[in-house]
């Protein structure tokens, strides 16, 4: 899963349906252009508190990865650990991506 959710990441980036980082991503949610909220599983406690304080204020579905901010940058091109999906589309399939992967873990 995760590899096809790191690939999928990478099409979305080049297809300029993601907002990277904390700024770019509370800007997508606050102006409703946010679908999708994907953290890296080792942001610092303070970032993962407030950038997920905008998401329930915006209702914006949120997931936390099993991947570092390294290994997510590296999916995208660039050292993030906040990434807003902009798209319906890719932002449906992510989140499909991700019901698997926890269905596996069962």
């Amino acid at each position: 899963m995760n590899d096809k959710l790191l690939s999928l990441l990478g099409i979305a980036r080049r297809a300029g349906r993601l907002s990277l980082g904390y700024d770019s991503a509370e800007d997508a949610m606050k102006n409703g252009k946010s679908r999708l909220l994907i953290l890296a599983g080792n942001l610092s406690e303070r970032t993962l508190r407030n950038i997920t304080q905008t998401a329930r204020q915006t209702d914006t579905r949120t997931i936390v990865l099993d991947i570092t901010m390294e290994r997510l940058g590296a999916a995208v091109g660039k050292q993030v650990g906040i990434i807003s999906v902009n798209d319906k589309g890719f932002a449906e399939k992510m989140k499909t991506l991700c019901n698997e992967r926890q269905e596996e873990d069962i």
